[in-house]
């Protein structure tokens, strides 16, 4: 296991769907292997991985996250099964693995931590630099991304990866107000001005109307989408016959993406037809998991 020293002082991540993700071994036709070994993409803070290697003491598992306060938050979270993970500092659209496993796990949504850190940029409920990087080692931000790109683009990438009609709108008056003004001072700025092209009945519902945008940002800044296709591409081939791949996802982009993949790929069967969803209970406990969906396949 590797030795990181960063700050985990704000490291929270409450894993969703546990229960699900420990389900969807019990499709692994190798649960009483002596090497049984599994590969959990975005380890985050350990919750998954904590679960099954409490769950299967014959289990081994290589974990994968390309942010260092996660990495570091999972060594202190796991430190009891030590001798069982390997915490490995990837993107899993960059990992090859040694040898065959006999299960992938993903949760593509974004951890707790990143979120309520104000220093990662991520919301605008805190103020912050525009940053969005889920990997700081990463050269473009958003603020960087706000700048290059076009207004056309940047219109685009909003309707795309935001599914939000103001997409146009909301697009010129960021270039604008750059152009005008120089850069944003932060997120709060940044979602001050993006709500300043709604109307005012629509500023103060539920859902903050800068939401879409930052998530289309965000996704943008980490090439959520490409390194997911990669993963769907490359995970098959991780994988023994009989082997699971388990995604969770948190947007329709994704989960499209995934069903999509799990139908196509002539390697995989869909276990799930359509996609599992958390418990009433759970989205009562942690409202976070409310847009989650799961779905399994299986290697032929």
């Amino acid at each position: 296991m590797e030795n990181e020293s960063h700050n985990t002082s704000f490291f929270y991540h409450q894993s969703v769907m546990t229960q699900e993700i420990l389900d969807s071994i019990d499709y692994c036709p190798h649960i009483s292997f002596k090497d049984f070994l599994g590969i959990d993409a975005t380890l985050g803070g350990g919750g998954h991985s904590y679960q099954l290697l409490k769950k299967y003491h014959n289990l081994k598992i290589i974990g994968l996250d390309q942010d260092p306060d996660a990495r570091n938050a999972s060594i202190a979270n796991l430190k009891e099964f030590k001798n069982r993970i390997t915490i490995n500092a990837f993107n899993f659209a960059d990992y090859i693995p040694e040898k065959k496993v006999s299960f992938v796990i993903a949760d593509l949504g974004v951890n707790s931590n990143q979120l309520g850190n104000p220093e990662r940029g991520f919301s605008f409920l805190k103020d912050g630099p525009l940053d969005m990087r889920m990997n700081p080692s990463l050269e473009i931000t958003a603020e960087k991304l706000l700048k290059q790109i076009s207004e056309k683009d940047l219109a685009d990438l909003i309707y795309e990866y935001g599914d939000e009609r103001l997409s146009r709108k909301i697009a010129h008056k960021i270039k604008k107000e750059l152009q005008e003004k120089g850069n944003f001072s932060g997120t709060k700025e940044l979602a001050y001005s993006i709500a300043g092209c709604f109307p005012p009945k629509q500023r103060y519902r539920r859902i903050h109307p800068a939401t879409r945008t930052f998530q289309a940002l965000r996704i943008a800044v980490n090439r959520e989408i490409d390194v997911l296709k990669k993963l769907l591409d490359n995970a098959p081939n991780w994988l023994m016959p009989g082997g699971i791949i388990t995604i969770i996802s948190f947007h329709s982009i994704e989960d499209r993406l995934v069903k999509n993949h799990f139908r196509n790929d002539m390697r995989l069967i869909p276990i799930t037809k359509k996609p599992l969803t958390p418990s009433a209970s759970e989205i009562l406990e942690n409202k976070r998991s409310r847009s989650a969906k799961l779905r399994i396949a299986q290697i032929k």
